[in-house]
């Protein structure tokens, strides 16, 4: 097993939520927090002076809720909503998804294996419970979004999500990177899916590195099979960086 580069005082980190942080589930609020990962990040947020970001599909409420009563910089929607501080701005103006929408519904209505995720700026299909109608789901969304300016479809895990065109996580990534406390350092992304790789491109061109959390091709420099070894290695930097202090 490849070993994972050592975390110091001087990176910046940024996390990916399901599949990197915690296991897949199969609805997204099924999800589970492993003991200790909440008093890891929040030790790791104070040993990095503030410079540990949440960068998720996920919208805000969701990664609140499962970290509470952590209250980290957050890129959510795949980098179309930030929080550096304590409040939250948009990142784009969000897009009219009312027809994409509704198409999702009405399918969804007809398949209960399917469930809809209503966003911000952005809408989420997901056919974890029916990996039969991923087609389906594909061709109703491309045919909705044939009425909307600006978006574009991203395919993840076993869920498409009808996005504001240009909006990623390397971007999330690049903006935060010319903030306080990011600026400055090197940079860390860790992520599980073929939606992590504009993350992966981002770091590395910023002379960091990023991490892949699982099996499949990826631009990562490092691996690390599960989520559970990924929140190891979290916990061994923790124990590092609270020696050094």
């Amino acid at each position: 097993m490849q070993l994972l580069p050592l975390l110091t005082t001087a990176h910046a980190l940024f996390l990916d939520f399901d599949g990197t942080l915690t296991e897949l589930a199969p609805r997204p609020e099924a999800v589970r927090i492993a003991s200790g990962l909440v008093p890891t990040l929040s030790s790791l947020y104070t040993h990095l002076d503030g410079a540990l970001a949440i960068v998720t599909g996920r919208p805000e409420a969701d990664i609140d809720g499962f970290l509470a009563p952590l209250h980290l910089p957050l890129a959510s929607e795949h980098g179309a909503q930030y929080r550096l501080t304590d409040t939250s701005h948009p990142a784009v103006l969000p897009p009219d998804l009312e027809n994409v929408l509704r198409a999702a519904y009405d399918l969804a209505a007809h398949y209960p294996g399917l469930l809809v995720e209503p966003k911000r700026a952005s809408m989420a299909l997901h056919y974890r419970q029916a990996p039969h109608l991923e087609g389906l789901c594909h061709d109703t969304l491309v045919r909705a979004m044939q009425q909307v300016e600006g978006v574009e479809l991203l395919r993840g895990k076993c869920v498409f999500e009808v996005k504001p065109r240009g909006v990623h996580k390397g971007q999330a990534i690049l903006d935060f990177m010319t903030q306080a406390p990011f600026a400055g350092r090197t940079p860390v992304f860790v992520g599980d899916d073929v939606t992590d790789e504009a993350g992966f491109a981002a770091v590395q061109a910023l002379g960091g590195w990023g991490i892949k959390v699982g099996e499949g091709p990826t631009m990562a420099q490092h691996r690390c099979m599960t989520s559970a070894a990924l929140r190891g290695w979290l916990s061994s930097a923790r124990t590092t960086l609270e020696r050094e202090r």
